[in-house]
């Protein structure tokens, strides 16, 4: 069928600005440029297909473990609706900016970190905004930050495939993306999900980290899988995607996330995934 024009004036000679013409030329790219002060080696996405399987957890303990490695690293706070590493990492005051852009706050072990917390007045306050605008905000982060030198850049990414996943495989230069996902029988489903979205938009998938995949007894160091046999490393093998680590129940990490001391994490659960990183 012959694509038509509402222009009245249209022919062939006059089409060349028409948007109508630009079918065959390539999708059009939507990556938003970085900041002029910003030089970013590698953009890493962490993602999951559903809510509460600890995917800031897991995003915090690869930066922890990246810099604990020598790496220049950063973390932008992409669930701006529901932000949590500014308070894992003890970080409290609102972020400073002059005419270079906004700056992100250092964490003790040397992280860079943007959130939306540290852009308001008062860091419990509900952000109640509409997906556009939610968008616009994780733009912003990329272009307006002043993220300086960075061997890689975290970004712990809102569950599902929804508004925000979407502008940041979009709009960023995004090298690859690890899946969290948990034990329960319902994980092929959840990470098959994430992986199609990855494949629809040409983002690697460098692997998926397991959480809550079993608590050891502090008597005998029995491994106690609470949530049933795990069925992560078979959904990986069968979409052909390493699974880096499995994390187990730790109630050391809600109380070093709590109290904003992360830094101090045990990130040996993560180690794997330094060379799928690099």
């Amino acid at each position: 069928m012959e694509r038509s024009c509402s222009n009245t004036s249209c022919s062939k000679e006059s089409c060349e600005g028409c948007p109508s013409s630009q079918a065959g030329q390539g999708p059009e790219s939507f990556l938003v440029e970085g900041n002029p002060f910003s030089s970013v080696k590698k953009v890493i996405g962490v993602v999951s297909g559903k809510g509460g399987v600890g995917k800031s957890l897991v995003t915090a303990l690869l930066a922890d473990k990246m810099a604990s490695e020598g790496y220049r690293v950063g973390i932008m706070d992409a669930d701006i609706t529901g932000p949590s590493m500014p308070k894992m990492f003890g970080i409290h005051e609102v972020a400073g900016g002059d005419e270079n852009g906004i700056y992100p706050a250092v964490t003790k072990n040397g992280i860079r970190l943007m959130s939306i917390n540290l852009l308001m007045e008062d860091e419990e306050a509900p952000v109640i905004w509409r997906g556009p605008v939610i968008a616009n905000v994780v733009k912003q982060f990329w272009s307006e930050v002043v993220w300086g030198e960075l061997d890689y850049l975290f970004v712990d990414m809102p569950p599902g495939t929804g508004d925000v996943p979407l502008t940041v495989f979009q709009s960023l230069p995004v090298d690859g993306i690890v899946v969290v996902t948990s034990p329960q029988d319902l994980v092929r489903l959840i990470v098959k999900k994430a992986l199609n979205m990855a494949e629809m938009m040409n983002i690697p998938v460098l692997g998926i980290f397991e959480n809550y995949s079993y608590v050891k007894c502090p008597d005998c160091g029995k491994e106690i899988h609470i949530f049933g046999e795990s069925h992560t490393a078979e959904a990986a093998a069968a979409n052909g995607v390493k699974l880096l680590g499995r994390i187990p129940v730790d109630t050391s990490y809600a109380l070093l996330a709590d109290e904003g001391r992360f830094e101090e994490a045990d990130t040996s659960y993560v180690s794997a995934a330094v060379e799928a990183l690099a």
